[in-house]
């Protein structure tokens, strides 16, 4: 039962990512509607986050007022409503607002369907769970990069808003009508969700910021990647095809870097290798004829180790706070999802160098070993030095 419930929720957290990916890949006809620069087109990427920063922790807590079901239903029917309010935009200030209002769906979606995941594989399969679910991410990215792409310039920039639109409210059909919860499964006890033990913060907040500054990096990649290989003479269209293709091999690559983390361990082994192919990868796409190259290998390595990093959160609170501290560690993701893409932009308008932009996405990536390695070590601690305060 628990294989095809995390089949159901793959498939619509796919809806997140192609959500997501509609301005990056509607980019240049924005540019030209709204008269943006590349900092206003990469705030209006970081404006999906922006809900983040305020509404993880009530939407933690908003666990013991409604189900799981709900609450990610809800979250994929305001994926829904943002995208259409952005596509009927007259000005940046519509468009940012749609941006906003899917991006607080996104937040209670991939909150509850984080959590889903967690609470069916506990002390199971839970690094390839994970490994499985964070790649419905990129999937619904890669299929953005080319099919709204492609919406865009044969149809207009409004048309790639509206076809994720259509897909999100499918997937609240589908979640609403199927979803169930693991047998046995218990709300909260009352107070219990409030608190945190200063053991489980600590843990959160190295998970939280490793997960933020991981999925920054691959922002950068996604975003200024396609302008890299651009100018190197690579047309729009190819350009953003060959940077979806790592997309496409993480789907292979995760699932595999999860089982081989469940069979074998040496998580941290896997990370700093990993790290090592990222920064190999960002390395290439700034040398002519290096962006094929490098799109494979971030995608066979780079970003396989998504659901490793992901699966930090399950491990580091009790299930009865699980939701609780789930609220914190997207608090610090979101953090870092939506200072990043304004850095880059604003970064390229100052230099004009896509390399550069490249170069922070280096510094992101080189971050997540270090924060994995101190998880680690607290979790190792014993927990009496750690279990008292809160949070």
């Amino acid at each position: 039962m628990r294989w095809r419930i995390l089949a159901l929720v793959f498939a619509a957290r796919v809806g997140l990512g192609f959500q997501f990916q509609t301005v990056g890949s509607a980019g240049d006809g924005l540019t030209v509607a709204f008269g943006l620069d590349y900092a206003g087109l990469g705030l209006m990427i970081g404006l999906f986050m922006m809900p983040g920063l305020v509404l993880s922790l009530p939407a933690g807590l908003s666990g013991r007022l409604m189900s799981d079901r709900a609450l990610a239903g809800l979250g994929l029917l305001a994926l829904t409503a943002g995208g259409v309010l952005s596509a009927t935009a007259q000005g940046p200030v519509m468009l940012g607002a749609g941006r906003v209002l899917a991006g607080a769906g996104f937040l209670f979606a991939n909150l509850y369907f984080t959590k889903m995941v967690s609470d069916w594989f506990e002390g199971r399969e839970i690094a390839t769970a994970m490994s499985i679910l964070v790649t419905s991410w990129p999937l619904g990215i890669a299929m953005g990069q080319i099919g709204h792409a492609w919406l865009a310039e044969t149809l207009g920039w409004q048309v790639p808003f509206l076809a994720a639109s259509a897909y999100c409210a499918a997937a609240a059909a589908w979640m609403l009508a199927l979803y169930r919860s693991p047998e046995g499964a218990k709300g909260p006890a009352a107070g219990a969700a409030l608190r945190l033990t200063g053991r489980e913060l600590a843990l959160v907040l190295c998970a939280g910021t490793a997960w933020g500054v991981f999925n920054a990096g691959y922002v950068v990649f996604l975003s200024f990647g396609p302008m890299m290989l651009e100018r190197h003479g690579a047309t729009a269209v190819a350009a953003a095809g060959t940077i979806s293709l790592g997309s496409w091999l993480m789907i292979g690559s995760s699932a595999l870097c999860g089982y081989l983390a469940d069979r074998f361990g040496r998580r941290d082994t896997i990370l700093a290798v990993c790290m090592a192919g990222a920064i190999g990868a960002l390395l290439l796409l700034t040398l002519p004829g290096g962006g094929l190259a490098g799109s494979v290998l971030f995608g066979l390595v780079a970003i396989a180790p998504a659901g490793i990093i992901m699966a930090l959160s399950g491990q580091a609170v009790a299930r009865e706070r699980r939701a609780m501290g789930m609220g914190v560690f997207f608090t610090l993701y979101y953090i870092c999802m939506f200072a990043v893409p304004p850095i880059a932009g604003a970064i390229l308008d100052a230099t004009g160098r896509p390399e550069a932009v490249l170069l922070l996405g280096m510094g992101l990536f080189l971050s997540v070993l270090p924060l994995s390695l101190m998880f680690r070590w607290i979790k190792a601690r014993p927990q009496a030095g750690l279990a008292t305060g809160g949070a």
